[in-house]
C-alpha cells in the first residue's frame, strides 16, 4: 500500500514541480531579457520533460536500467499515440512542413541511432551516451538558430508567460519558484521510481514492463494536458510540437544523460519496443504529412496503444 501512496505522490510532486520549475525559470530568464522564444526552446522544453530526466537519473544511479529504457520508450510510445491521438480526437491537426520535415525526421534519426547502439553489443554504452548529448546540443544549437530566422510572431505565443507579468513579480518570488520546483521535481523522482520499483517486486513484475507502463505514463502526463489543452484552443502547432520536441528530449538528452553516467545493458524485449517505436513514428509521419490526423485517426492510435499496453504485459 504504501508503495502505491509513493507512487502517486511521486508523480504529484513531478507534474507540480515541473509547473513550478518552468514557471519560475522562464520568469528568470525573461527578467534577464533572454528571448521568450529561446526561453520556449530551452527552459519550457526543458520543463515538459523534467520528469521524465528526474526519473531516469534517479533509477540509474539506483542501477533500476529497465526503469530508464523503459521510461523514455514508454514516453516516447505513449505521447505519439495517445497525446497526438487524443488531441487529434479534440480537433484534426494540422503539422507545420518546418515541424514535419525537420524535427520529425530528428526524432526518427535520434531513434534509429539508439537502435543502432543495441544492436552493436547489446549495450548502450558511457561513450555512447555521450555522443547522444553531442547529438542533442547539435540538434538544439540548430533549432534556435532555425526558429531566431523566422520572423513569424505567432512563436513568441509558445511561452505562457507575459512579459508584463513578469516584470511585476519579485525575484524572491521567482527564485521560489525555482527551487521549489526543483525540489518536488528531485523528490517525486524518488518517490516514483521507489514506488515502481517495491511494486514491481511486490507483484513479481519486470522493471521494464513498469517502466513501459506506470512510470512511462505518469511522468508524460505534462505533455498529455499541454497538448490537449493546445488542440483545443487549435494550437496545432503547440500541441504537435510538444510531443515531438519531447520525444527528441527523451531519446538524445534523457537516455543519452543516463547512459552516460552508467552503461545499460540492453535485453532482447527493449530491442523490439525500440524498433516498434521507430515504426510508430514512420507510419504517423504519413497522416501527418497529408493532413489525416483527425478524430477518426486519433481513435485508431489510442486503440493501437491499447493493443501495444496488452502485448508488453502478457509478452
Amino acid at each position: 500500500m504504501i508503495s502505491f501512496v509513493l507512487l502517486v505522490l511521486g508523480f504529484g510532486l513531478l507534474i507540480k514541480g515541473a509547473d513550478y520549475f518552468v514557471h519560475g525559470a522562464s520568469s528568470l530568464a525573461a527578467k534577464l531579457g533572454i528571448p521568450s522564444l529561446i526561453i520556449g526552446l530551452t527552459v519550457v522544453a526543458f520543463g515538459t520533460s523534467a520528469p521524465e530526466l528526474a526519473v531516469s537519473l534517479i533509477a540509474s544511479f539506483q542501477g533500476s536500467n529497465e526503469i530508464v529504457l523503459g521510461n523514455v520508450l514508454g514516453s516516447n510510445i505513449f505521447n505519439l499515440l495517445v497525446v497526438i491521438g487524443m488531441s487529434a480526437v479534440m480537433t484534426p491537426l494540422i503539422v507545420s512542413k518546418e515541424l514535419l520535415n525537420r524535427d520529425w525526421i530528428i526524432s526518427i534519426l535520434g531513434t534509429t541511432a539508439v537502435a543502432f547502439f543495441m544492436f552493436i553489443d547489446q549495450n548502450i554504452s558511457q561513450v555512447e551516451g555521450c555522443i547522444l548529448l553531442a547529438l542533442f546540443s547539435v540538434v538544439l544549437g540548430l533549432q534556435i538558430r532555425a526558429s531566431l530566422k523566422s520572423k513569424k510572431g505567432n512563436q513568441q505565443s509558445v511561452v505562457v508567460e507575459n512579459d508584463e507579468e513578469v516584470t511585476k513579480e519579485s525575484n524572491s518570488k521567482i527564485i521560489f519558484y525555482t527551487l521549489v520546483g526543483l525540489i518536488g521535481i528531485v523528490l517525486g523522482a524518488q518517490f516514483a521510481v521507489n514506488g515502481a520499483s517495491e511494486i514491481a517486486r511486490m507483484f513479481h513484475i519486470s522493471e521494464t514492463i513498469i517502466g513501459l507502463t506506470i512510470v512511462a505514463i505518469g511522468t508524460s502526463l505534462p505533455e498529455l494536458v499541454t497538448s490537449v489543452v493546445a488542440s483545443k484552443k487549435g494550437e496545432n502547432e503547440i500541441a504537435i510540437g510538444n510531443v515531438i520536441g519531447s520525444n527528441i528530449f527523451n531519446i538524445l538528452l534523457i537516455l543519452g544523460v543516463s547512459t552516460s553516467l552508467n552503461t545499460i545493458p540492453i535485453q532482447f524485449n527493449t530491442i523490439i519496443d525500440t524498433l516498434i517505436l521507430i515504426v510508430i513514428s514512420i507510419a504517423l509521419f504519413i497522416p501527418a504529412k497529408y493532413n489525416k490526423l483527425n478524430a477518426k485517426t486519433g481513435i485508431c492510435m489510442v486503440l493501437f496503444y491499447a493493443c501495444y499496453m496488452a502485448y508488453v504485459i502478457i509478452r
